[in-house]
């Protein structure tokens, strides 16, 4: 028999909008796949050729992850951060999820949960028998809490040990937290755990990218991966940053991996070293323009008295809020499944990210589109105006016509 707690968990939410959209297209619908949020980029080419050049590598590797990749990370992310880390900081996981479920496992205590919040953030904390605090935030401090709110929550009970989550640039919303050194101020007068997701870090539009380790370094473990930035989201790996100061935190998840996923694919691993030491500077400024002028083209489309929308500061999302259907819909999921029937535009609903259901929320990713073809082209010429991105985005503009005709007549 199933364990009570996990009897009412259901798939990630993001996987089955993917699973969905793919049998709605086998059944001939055109489908406008703005629900699963995955980079449209290939990975490059030096990086593939050394996981070609590997792939004889069948040994485990150490549980902790290979030293050259380690190493290749510690300096990568010190000069980065402006902080000293090494190798013995670096923890390398299957994807920076399960490094985050297993996080989930050995915390005990509370996880501050700022609302709009990844999908997997709660299913993993519930896993974890953690329980958790929902921090809703608003549009106007770009969906993150302030200090005095997550304060808040803290002084009700300043014995128990807290977690905080920080997703920057953040899924579901597009948006960039401000306010770092006020909430840095909190977690060193409370002396909080904080996880730093930064897995779409390298694509912040704005180049003078700051987290809250640049604030409290000492408290925060930074999480990040391969999959956004390099395109490789199926090659699955991630990797924790841990200071010297949480050792034990690192310890012991080196311990449960041992015990779960033993180590990450061999070939992979090697790879990765070229993914840090070599030079992407001009993949990763590509992938950023072409991203951040698609994702202006969509706000610039749907931003209206009747779709309230903040502009995407970083990565692949936007959220737009419908505001006409609050009268016609009882949920955001109710909205989101007469969206997709009606238009053929798959979005995922507020609800799914902690929100309210009555808020007429969802997230748009806006990467339906060739990106090897839109890289290629955009290499030719440089050229990111409107024409271009209908040429180049076809799907994307034709799904956001549909999204406003739609938001125009409910």
């Amino acid at each position: 028999m199933l364990k009570d707690i996990v009897k009412n968990l259901e798939p990630s939410s993001t996987l089955k909008i993917n699973e969905i959209s793919k049998k709605l297209e086998i059944k001939g619908k055109k489908i406008f796949k703005f629900g699963f949020g995955q980079s449209p980029f290939q990975i490059p080419t030096d990086i593939v050729n050394e996981l070609k050049n590997n792939a004889h590598q069948n040994k485990y590797l150490p549980m902790q992850g290979l030293d050259d990749l380690r190493n290749s990370i510690a300096k990568y992310t010190s000069t980065k951060k402006n902080y000293s880390y090494t190798s013995n900081n670096v923890i390398i996981g299957p994807g920076s999820k399960e490094l985050m479920f297993l996080l989930h496992v050995i915390f005990d205590g509370e996880v501050i949960l700022p609302v709009p919040s990844w999908v997997s953030y709660m299913p993993q904390a519930i896993i974890g028998r953690n329980k958790v605090q929902l921090l809703q935030t608003k549009r106007e401090n770009n969906w993150f809490p302030t200090g005095s709110e997550i304060e808040k929550i803290i002084l009700k009970n300043k014995k128990k040990n807290y977690l905080l989550f920080l997703n920057s640039p953040n899924n579901p919303s597009g948006q960039i937290c401000e306010n770092l050194e006020e909430i840095s101020q909190i977690v060193k007068k409370y002396n909080l755990l904080v996880l730093s997701d930064e897995i779409y870090s390298e694509l912040s539009f704005n180049n003078d990218y700051k987290s809250i380790s640049n604030f409290c370094p000492e408290k925060t473990i930074i999480s990040t991966g391969l999959s956004k930035w390099c395109g490789a989201g199926g090659w699955r790996l991630g990797y924790f940053i841990i200071p010297k100061n949480l050792k034990i935190i690192g310890d012991t998840l080196s311990v449960l991996a041992s015990e779960t996923f033993s180590a990450v694919s061999a070939p992979i691993q090697y790879a990765a070293i070229k993914a840090y030491e070599g030079n992407h500077l001009n993949y990763i400024k590509s992938s950023k323009e072409i991203l951040k002028a698609v994702g202006n083209y969509v706000y610039e489309n749907l931003n209206s008295n009747n779709i309230l929308i903040n502009k995407s500061q970083g990565g692949f999302y936007l959220m737009p809020e419908f505001v006409n259907a609050k009268s016609k819909f009882s949920s955001s999921s109710e909205m989101c499944k007469n969206i997709l029937e009606k238009t053929g535009v798959a979005l995922l609903p507020g609800v799914d990210f902690g929100f309210d259901k009555k808020k007429m929320l969802a997230r748009l990713s806006f990467t339906d589109f060739d990106g090897k073809n839109f890289m290629q082209e955009y290499k030719k010429n440089e050229n990111l105006d409107n024409v271009t991105i209908k040429n180049l985005a076809p799907k994307v503009a034709e799904g956001v016509d549909r999204l406003k005709k739609w938001s125009d007549t409910i």
